[in-house]
């Protein structure tokens, strides 16, 4: 089922993929999706801040269960980060028609919209709005690389940008959301299990550090006149690595634009971008604060710690483990999940085994074995909460 989704985005020199929201890929990945839903029979809605839905039954009758996950990507990512999650929602289902399962609430399959944020620097954006977790205006006015705002390539994809924003009668038909994802880490190689299930999402965010100078020739500039912004940001980047090792926390800045960009030329601004990720969110904000005194910086986003519903975490840690419950384990990694957590909805997590741990990446992988042993797990899952 994966195989008609690998020509998409994906670039031939890297074997990476670019999908950003509302891309030509994106929009080619949402006919497939919406082919696999008539392919079943489901009912295929696209909610007002395009996100898409395919229902197994009618969810304003009796709030559905829903799974899914996203179709977009991070910038040269891998295959499994997003698309496995929806495409073993679709097997998911596959499996209980096949059990003879008639569910006793609806079941929903959902794609979220920009979930990586690779686009307009904002994650989780299709949660986000659906939940009311960050306000229209501001979606609307985020800018791409190429100074498109949100509103600007919805309008082109034939969307109506104006009437984003919390959706109540989505929200509604949404009884739990369990999304399985490709694991992004090697805690599972490490406790040798294929499927485990999330306990939480560390507090993360991202931050624009925006270091100004003076452009200048590069050969005839002495050094003693320069005015260099590439100074102040290196240092930058190791008091990051230094203050992340002395918490405990990650420190990531990997995404970096320098103006004018001329290799014979004094840039005249670097514009970098810190994600900071941990386990304790004093420990993440105090790096962020010490990192950025005296420095220009503005808070792009920020996710707090979720924690995922005991009683439905240790339940789908049961049904998923077989004879012996699948491993709980929190995560660094952010999912619309933990934004539909954050705003009330019951919602849990399925990890499938990555055997290297490495994502985000060309090199992400998931063995066959471990997805369909996510796919099982997944349906039993669906089976149980449809009861």
């Amino acid at each position: 089922m994966l195989e008609p989704l690998t020509h998409i985005g994906r670039d031939p020199a890297t074997g990476g993929y670019v999908r950003d929201a509302w891309s030509e890929a994106d929009m080619e990945l949402r006919e497939w999706f919406a082919g696999e839903a008539a392919r079943r029979g489901l009912d295929l809605r696209e909610d007002r801040n395009g996100n898409l839905w395919a229902w197994w039954g009618d969810p304003a009758a009796r709030r559905g269960v829903v799974t899914g996950s996203h179709l977009d990507s991070v910038r040269q990512g891998g295959a499994y980060d997003g698309p496995l999650g929806v495409v073993s929602a679709f097997a998911a289902l596959d499996l209980l028609k096949n059990r003879g399962v008639t569910p006793g609430r609806p079941l929903g399959v959902v794609c979220f919209t920009d979930e990586e944020g690779a686009r307009f620097g904002v994650p989780c954006m299709g949660s986000r709005l659906l939940t009311g977790a960050i306000q229209p205006d501001r979606a609307l006015g985020l800018t791409d690389d190429d100074g498109d705002t949100l509103a600007d390539v919805m309008a082109r994809a034939g969307r109506k940008p104006y009437g984003i924003g919390r959706d109540e009668e989505t929200l509604a038909h949404v009884g739990t959301f369990v999304e399985l994802h490709v694991e992004q880490g090697r805690g599972l190689v490490d406790q040798g299990r294929p499927v485990g299930v999330a306990s939480s999402i560390w507090p993360h965010g991202r931050w624009r550090f925006d270091f100004r100078g003076r452009a200048d020739h590069a050969g005839t500039t002495r050094l003693a006149d320069r005015d260099d912004p590439m100074l102040p940001f290196a240092r930058m980047v190791l008091a990051a690595r230094a203050g992340a090792e002395r918490r405990g926390v990650v420190a990531t800045i990997g995404k970096v634009h320098v103006s004018p960009g001329n290799a014979n030329a004094i840039p005249g601004l670097v514009s970098a971008w810190l994600d900071a990720r941990g386990a304790d969110e004093r420990d993440v904000r105090d790096l962020v604060a010490e990192l950025a005194e005296g420095l220009d910086v503005r808070e792009e986003s920020w996710t707090p710690e979720v924690g995922f519903d005991a009683a439905l975490r240790d339940r789908l840690a049961r049904v998923a483990g077989g004879d012996t419950p699948a491993p709980i384990l929190p995560t660094g990694a952010g999912h619309d999940a933990g934004i539909m957590a954050a705003a009330g909805v019951p919602a849990g997590m399925l990890f499938v085994r990555n055997p290297t741990g490495v994502s985000h990446s060309p090199d992400e992988h998931a063995e066959q074995a471990d997805c369909e042993s996510g796919v099982v797990a997944l349906a039993d899952v669906l089976e149980d909460l449809c009861r």
